[in-house]
């Protein structure tokens, strides 16, 4: 499977406490049970208006399904390429 990093817009998501995040999880975790094993949520980034998720998938295509099953938008899918990291650079 590839790698992909999702942009996702979803206001007011850095201002959820604990459990609104734990029923964005659920959804989300829904959703992936149906498409599997095409795709597998790693972790994901919260900040102010978005999330930035790191997923593992066999195309973008599914992406768009979890998107649409989950219904969290999919704003921007950006394939990973290649990890560096400080230690690269030895």
């Amino acid at each position: 499977m590839k790698k992909y990093v999702i942009e996702r817009g979803v206001p007011g998501i850095g201002a959820m406490d604990q459990k609104g995040l734990s029923e964005v999880a659920h959804q989300s975790n829904g959703a992936l049970e149906k498409l599997k094993p095409r795709i597998q949520w790693q972790e994901s980034f919260v900040t102010g208006d978005k999330t930035y998720c790191i997923y593992l998938a066999e195309d973008e295509a599914v992406i768009r399904e979890h998107a649409r099953l989950s219904g969290f938008p999919a704003n921007i899918i950006t394939e990973v390429k290649a990890v560096i990291d400080p230690a690269t650079a030895a």
